[in-house]
This record gives C-alpha cells, structure tokens and sequence, in this order.
C-alpha cells in the first residue's frame, strides 16, 4: 500500500531538477522529466510551480495556452496528476482508450464543487500514455 507523504512542503525551497532528483529518488525522478519534458515538447503544455498556502506545498500547474489541463504534486511513492472536469466533459473520458482502473476511479470519485475530479497517481512509466490520452482530450475542450 503507497504511502500518503505529500513531499515539497517548504515554502523556502523552491523546486529545481537538483533538489527535486534528491527528493525523488532517480526513478520517479526519470518519470517526472519524462512527463515534464514530452509535456513541453509534443503538447505544447507549460509548467508553473508555486507553492500554496491554503495547501502548505508546492503544486505544478500544466497550462496549454492560458487553460489549466492538469495539477501535478510529489508525493513519496508516486506523483500525483490531478484533473478536473465538469459532470458534462467527463462523459468523454470514458470514450478515451485509457486502462479501465482509471475509468472506474472516475466513476468513484466525488465532486469538488461543481467540478468532477480524475487522479491519477503515477509510479510507472507505462502509465504516461494514459497521462497523454487525457491530457490530448482536456486540451481539446472548450
């Protein structure tokens, strides 16, 4: 069973791939520059970290253009991705050729407000192509 420790909770220690390899370990360091870098690269996404105080740690905004397509933090057994849908776009995410545990992890989820979220905790790197199925279908709404 993973273990719940969200890392990053400094406010003074801002991340970078040096302090960020040291937290991670090199494999889920790899994973994360993997997903950060094919991000940049082939989705034309951005990320911004900032830390959060309402939250008290760092989090990782994705941004296609100016919308918001995923929030990304670091936990000790997995990086978490977070998405957010309203109850009509995530219809869609069960049409997406995605593993069924994901689809299953939507359909438990409860809704944060009037928003319906998907998370997925990412410890593989077989689980990038889901990452990148969703994150095509987030950039394709309105």
């Amino acid at each position: 069973m993973p273990t719940e420790i969200q890392l990053l909770k400094d406010p003074g220690t801002e991340p970078s791939d040096k302090n960020l390899e040291d937290i991670l370990g090199q494999n889920k360091f790899d994973i994360y520059k993997e997903l950060v870098n094919h991000g940049i690269t082939r989705q034309d996404l951005t990320f911004e970290w900032r830390y959060y105080n309402d939250g008290k740690a760092w989090l990782c905004k994705s941004v296609y253009r100016k919308k918001t397509v995923f929030w990304l933090s670091l936990w000790e057994d997995y990086i978490k991705i977070s998405f957010y849908f309203t109850t009509k776009t995530s219809a869609g995410v069960y049409d997406l050729e995605i593993s069924e545990e994901i689809r299953e992890s939507l359909r438990k989820s409860d809704n944060t407000g009037k928003l319906v979220p998907l998370i997925l905790n990412i410890d593989k790197r077989t689980q990038l192509s889901d990452l990148w199925t969703i994150v095509r279908y987030k950039k394709s709404l309105k």
